[in-house]
């Protein structure tokens, strides 16, 4: 397994190898890459600024569109408080999301970032998807530079990698259709890569999607990285569809361990891959960490879109630092960039 995997030998391994198998070769693979044992983690709060959303994503059970009942944008102050609170609980970064919303022009996120730098100058904002962006760069007819420029300027410090899903155009189609092409999706990647600004890349499994498909989402990425370099991290989960447009099974827990491991396998690039026991649990989170991952994620101090399909699952940091003990490795506490932080529990 040292040499880099093409698609056709990722089907290969796929069809010849049960979910153990394939996960012991993941392991393999992860503690080749970090040998020192250590599982990571960050200690954040999502924040969605905004519900309102054009987009309309039949995956989503969380946002509003334009005028419905129970939209809503966070005054500031709220945020604010947000942030304070997260704050006094240890937290050191936000992680600010929201949907396409078409009332917020360029200067209201700019004006927000200011404010919160001004108020808490130490806490990281990772903040809104390349969707996001797309989205701003179309409204305000400048070109995506421009737009994360201008963020970056105002106090953003990196992107998370939202509004993936799968990168192929008739999955998109399909789900998103209002969303940003999967090029279009690469392309603010890049030029995010091209000013020096650090993502994270994602991947929902579980849209109806074929084995082809996911494969090219992870071929695209890999590519990118290849050029670019600039994402610590990848984190795959699975499609929750309760209280969706979209009638159709979840994926397995089985299926989550058996991707996630040649998630690592093929990307071999990236070094960093998360487990995501927000949608599978603190169990299978658990289980992730031999079969690929190692990374923890989030503490989640809150989290709405995914509680709004109904799964919600908590875990206090003291719970998932026991967790990552239990199954033999040490925890620590990382930045965005995954530089280690001082231990402060």
């Amino acid at each position: 397994m040292n040499t880099r995997l093409n698609k056709n030998e990722a089907r290969y391994v796929w069809d010849m190898n049960d979910v153990f198998t394939l996960g012991g070769l993941a392991h393999q693979r992860r503690m080749e890459m970090h040998p020192e044992g250590i599982v990571t983690y960050i200690v954040d709060r999502n924040i969605n600024y905004t519900n309102v959303c054009v987009s309309a994503c039949k995956f989503c059970a969380f946002f509003k569109g334009p005028g419905e009942e129970g939209g809503y944008v966070l005054s500031t102050e709220e945020i604010l408080s947000k942030v304070q609170e997260t704050v006094d609980l240890g937290g050191y970064q936000i992680l600010l999301q929201g949907g396409m919303n078409p009332d917020l022009p360029l200067g209201y996120y700019t004006d927000l970032l200011r404010t919160l730098k001004s108020h808490f100058p130490g806490v990281a904002v990772h903040g809104f998807s390349p969707s996001e962006v797309w989205y701003l760069s179309e409204k305000e007819s400048r070109p995506v530079a421009d737009i994360l420029i201008d963020l970056r300027r105002a106090g953003l410090d990196s992107m998370p990698g939202g509004g993936a899903e799968i990168l192929n155009d008739e999955v998109r189609t399909r789900v998103s259709p209002r969303k940003c092409t999967a090029d279009q999706w690469i392309s603010v990647m890049e030029t995010a890569h091209g000013l020096d600004m650090r993502t994270t890349a994602t991947m929902m499994l579980g849209q109806g999607e074929t084995f082809a498909q996911r494969m090219e989402h992870l071929d695209r990425l890999r590519d990118l990285q290849d050029r670019t370099g600039g994402f610590t991290a990848f984190i795959p989960w699975t499609f929750q569809p309760r209280n969706t447009r979209m009638v159709m099974p979840e994926a397995s827990s089985h299926e989550y361990l058996k991707f996630l491991a040649l998630c690592r396998l093929y990307l071999d690039n990236i070094g960093n891959i998360q487990a995501s026991w927000v949608t599978q649990g603190p169990m299978v989170g658990q289980l992730a960490l031999f079969w690929g991952a190692n990374d923890f994620g989030s503490t989640m101090l809150e989290e709405n879109v995914v509680a709004a399909t109904g799964v919600h699952f908590l875990l206090p940091e003291s719970q998932l630092r026991s967790l990552v003990e239990r199954a033999g490795f040490t925890p620590r506490r990382r930045s965005m960039d995954y530089t280690l932080r001082e231990e402060a529990v």
